[in-house]
């Protein structure tokens, strides 16, 4: 069984899962698997995925687990983590299909119960491929070492983000261990819950692209950032507070980025497009607002490594605090090519009753990568004035 605990999952899905049932309990929803990479997977891979997605059924939070998310995920209220004690993943709202090499996968259900699969599911696709074509990590604690040193030594602030698409579950357990052991205090702790507990480490994440797409698909594009932002402080009162700027775009996200919100948030999230033109971005929008800028984080997340940690850190140069989510490079650097594959939000209802599914897209900094339906996001880019 590969997905063999609760929380081995990201922060960022329990904390949007939080909002959803408080604010939007009876929307209903679709997320379908996008394989960028045109992987072809091998026969039988659809049958064993949906062996190990039925074993998901019998996971539940421990005792263990539920007393760490009580200590460590302070922003949760009690009644959500009693909730989350009974949750019991449907495996009923997952439907996976194969016609040879491709591979289909969608989820559809009620958001609040729904939004749990997305990171799981990525992590089965991802070590179920590993394990069926026969690769095996090589050098795991050598290189990861190698690399928390050479953080350590760039005095950067960073976190493991890996979960989604990781070489296995083991190799993602032995990279946290070393980079807690190798970096020190400049290791800040880990994405995944489950490992975050294991190794007493700080669980880190705050909001995912699904928030402002359905925003944007409910409320229309230009209310999106606006809406999702008061929303998520509706729920949260401060906590939690980096925003993840590019589902529209940076540009559009800073268009409307409140001097209210700027000084509440504790800062924003980098996640396309060019990292350094974004910093300059971000650092001036601060200095506009009277805001001091070594005030707020920037936080980078978009695959990241040694050498780009490095140039964003020269570029920034003090002027700003900035830190580091860093995945694949972490999680699936063993000699085997990663994945290039997401998961994401395509179709939303803001209540289960409504007749017509509304389409949910995300824009991107990067022309050519803006996924999902073609017609919506002509209307969106349209509607936004690009």
């Amino acid at each position: 069984m590969i997905i063999q605990h609760f929380t081995d999952n990201d922060l960022y899905k329990f904390s949007v899962m939080h909002a959803i049932q408080k604010l939007y309990p009876w929307s209903y929803v679709k997320y379908a698997f996008t394989n960028r990479g045109k992987t072809a997977f091998p026969d039988g891979f659809a049958a064993r995925m949906r062996e190990e997605v039925n074993a998901m059924a019998s996971l539940q939070l421990t005792r263990q687990e539920k007393k760490f998310v009580e200590k460590r995920c302070y922003f949760f209220d009690p009644v959500f983590i009693d909730f989350l004690e009974g949750y019991r993943y449907d495996p009923s709202e997952v439907t996976i299909e194969q016609n040879g090499g491709e591979l289909s996968v969608v989820v559809e259900g009620y958001w609040y119960r729904t939004v749990l699969w997305e990171v799981p599911l990525m992590a089965i696709i991802s070590e179920l491929y590993f394990q069926m074509t026969g690769a095996a990590p090589q050098d795991v604690e050598e290189k990861a070492i190698t690399k928390a040193i050479a953080l350590k030594e760039l005095k950067a602030d960073y976190s493991e983000f890996g979960t989604r698409r990781r070489f296995s579950f083991d190799v993602q357990d032995k990279v946290v261990e070393a980079l807690k052991a190798g970096s020190g205090e400049y290791f800040k702790g880990t994405s995944n819950v489950y490992l975050a507990m294991k190794h007493d480490t700080i669980p880190i994440g705050t909001m995912p692209h699904e928030w402002f797409m359905y925003h944007g698909a409910v409320f229309g594009y230009r209310s999106a950032n606006i809406k999702g932002l008061e929303a998520w402080v509706d729920v949260y009162d401060g906590s939690l507070g980096i925003a993840l700027t590019d589902t529209y775009t940076t540009d559009s996200f800073f268009d409307s980025f409140s001097l209210k919100q700027a000084k509440l948030f504790d800062g924003v999230r980098h996640d396309s497009g060019d990292p350094l033109v974004f910093a300059d971005k971000a650092i001036r929008f601060y200095e506009q607002n009277r805001i001091e800028p070594v005030s707020k984080t920037l936080v980078f997340s978009d695959s990241l490594n040694l050498e780009t940690v490095k140039q964003i850190k020269d570029h920034v140069a003090g002027r700003i605090h900035d830190t580091y989510g860093i995945g694949t490079f972490f999680s699936n650097d063993v000699g085997a090519k990663p994945l290039n594959m997401v998961i994401k939000l395509t179709d939303v209802k803001a209540n289960k009753k409504d007749v017509k599914y509304l389409k949910a897209v995300k824009l991107s900094d990067v022309s050519g990568k803006h996924t999902g339906d073609p017609q919506e996001i002509d209307l969106s880019l349209k509607t936004l004035g690009f």
